[in-house]
């Protein structure tokens, strides 16, 4: 696995608890909160985490601010969202050859309350103490990617992800 840096979690925490949606920012186009974009479409935006553990760290989420699954999504709605996490979890299997995809959704009305999916593919040959949870927290650091490293991952994992429609 990449050597990663060591990342200030309480100061990424208490930008999300007191500032605005990071991902509303990102989509109007705030360079504060910019990130390099994968795929996007009338309904949802894929992107690639600012602050990843992995290599392809990618968040999906709906472009129009929803923060409850079970109450601000419709079944079809849902079911739409989730296609495009799996067809993104298509993608990073291909690009990156990766054993596993890991998937969950994280945020609470206290903080990054902007519903999302991370979906994160864990590389082959990671032993097994650093997989898992171990694997997704920036408490053990995050990896320092250039921007243009991390702007060619995401043109790849674009580029395979619509070669995959």
């Amino acid at each position: 696995m990449a050597e990663r840096e060591p990342f200030d979690l309480t100061a990424l925490v208490e930008r999300t608890r007191s500032g605005p949606c990071f991902i509303c920012e990102f989509l109007a186009g705030n360079p504060a909160y910019a990130h390099h974009k994968i795929a996007e479409d009338e309904e949802a935006v894929i992107f690639l985490s600012k602050y990843p553990t992995l290599r392809g760290y990618a968040l999906v989420c709906p472009r129009v601010h929803r923060e409850d699954l079970a109450t601000d999504l419709t079944p079809d709605e849902y079911l739409r969202l989730q296609a495009r996490v799996h067809h993104l979890s298509r993608a990073l299997k291909r690009v990156f050859d990766a054993e596993r995809i890991y998937i969950l959704s994280l945020g609470s009305s206290q903080g990054n309350s902007h519903l999302h999916f991370h979906v994160v593919p864990l590389p082959k040959g990671v032993p097994y103490e650093q997989q898992q949870y171990h694997a997704l927290m920036a408490e053990n650091g995050v990896l320092d990617i250039p921007t243009d490293e991390m702007a060619a991952l995401a043109r790849e994992i674009g580029r395979v992800y619509a070669e995959l429609e």
